[in-house]
């Protein structure tokens, strides 16, 4: 089923070719071109010609060529003077608004039945027999925004908003189109035409979508933000740069994976390490001071113990022994001491905010 109004024209002009082969129009030795032609436009635009109800919608009772018709009337018509430049070319009867009225009628009744392609029907006749009436408009934007063809409703909404400003139901219709379409500012701004030309601060249906849209602008403003940020630019969880520490490198500088056991070269595992009370603090200062991380890589003096332990082939000692070297003892209170004082406003940092 056609849902928007390019998809519509899309079987008109597919309608029109077939049509030109059965009216003489073309020869019938032009078929296999016009097939060629109805394939692409249909698959191009998502589109089935041979869906008689979505054609019957498309075309209704005029065809393309009828429609095009009165438009070159239209066109080479004599030039009007320019203060009826802007209005119709002739106002609708008092009968054409007594048959437009019930058109519109039979339009709400269809949108209360959920019959929404009816409903645009409806609301098309009765433009017809009465252009340029907002009601009638933004009746038809409301049926296609139920729909879901937004383009339609908004193209409809805003013709409604430029005929009658004052028309406020039209207003909250383009503030849905809009925000339905990603344009959360611009559909902010049409709940915001409402509310105003509501008055008394607007009705609580135009305020509750005018602050649906300003919190959306408000999250679109954050994540850009987010994204801007020194953390995502460097990928978060790299080391240095204001990233966390990758502990992995850690554990390359004493020749094995951070998941390995004491021997064969690798890491001590994981839980005997944090076991230890002075190693569980030195963790928690890198991860809470990335830049401590960068230091801690650099360090000459850790490299060599580093190779010094790596050598051997029977991996790191025991923990217990480890600290028993003076070096790395004095090492370990020295990050202790020193690594969790780089971030003020830290919580229980020198600037925090238990004071």
């Amino acid at each position: 089923m056609a849902t928007t109004s390019k998809q519509r024209l899309a079987l008109a002009i597919c309608d029109f070719l077939n049509t030109s082969l059965t009216d003489g129009t073309l020869p019938q030795d032009e078929k296999d071109s016009i097939d060629v032609a109805v394939n692409c436009i249909s698959e191009v635009f998502g589109v089935d010609p041979l869906d008689k109800a979505a054609m019957s919608q498309a075309v209704g009772s005029q065809n393309l060529l009828q429609i095009y018709s009165v438009y070159e009337k239209l066109k080479n018509a004599a030039p009007k003077p320019a203060a009826a430049a802007s209005t119709s070319t002739a106002a609708p009867t008092e009968e054409q608004k007594k048959q437009a009225e019930s058109l519109k009628s039979k339009g709400n009744a269809a949108m209360q039945q959920r019959d929404y392609p009816t409903a645009i029907n409806l609301y098309t006749q009765a433009l017809a027999l009465n252009p340029g009436n907002a009601i009638f408009l933004s009746n038809r934007a409301a049926a296609y925004s139920a729909a879901k063809d937004h383009e339609s409703a908004k193209a409809d909404a805003e013709a409604a908003v430029a005929i009658d400003p004052k028309y406020t139901k039209a207003w909250s219709r383009l503030g849905l189109a809009r925000f339905a379409l990603g344009d959360a500012k611009g559909s902010m701004e049409a709940y915001q035409k409402g509310i105003e030309h509501e008055g008394n601060g607007g009705s609580e249906a135009m305020k509750k979508g005018f602050e649906t849209a300003k919190r959306r602008v408000e999250d679109i403003a954050a994540e850009e933000a987010d994204a801007s940020s020194p953390t995502a630019r460097d990928g978060g969880a790299g080391a240095g740069a204001g990233g966390m520490p990758n502990l992995s490198d850690l554990a390359g500088m004493f020749g094995g994976g951070g998941a390995g056991g004491a021997g064969g070269g690798g890491m001590p595992d994981l839980s005997s390490i944090m076991s230890n009370p002075m190693f569980a603090s030195m963790a928690q200062n890198l991860m809470s001071n990335p830049e401590t991380m960068a230091n801690l890589m650099s360090n000459p003096r850790l490299r060599e113990m580093a190779n010094q332990f790596g050598s051997g082939g029977g991996g790191l000692p025991d923990i217990g022994s480890l600290m028993q070297d003076p070096s790395i003892a004095e090492m370990a209170r020295s990050f202790m001491g020193g690594a969790g004082r780089g971030a003020p406003g830290a919580p229980g940092g020198a600037d925090g905010a238990g004071r």
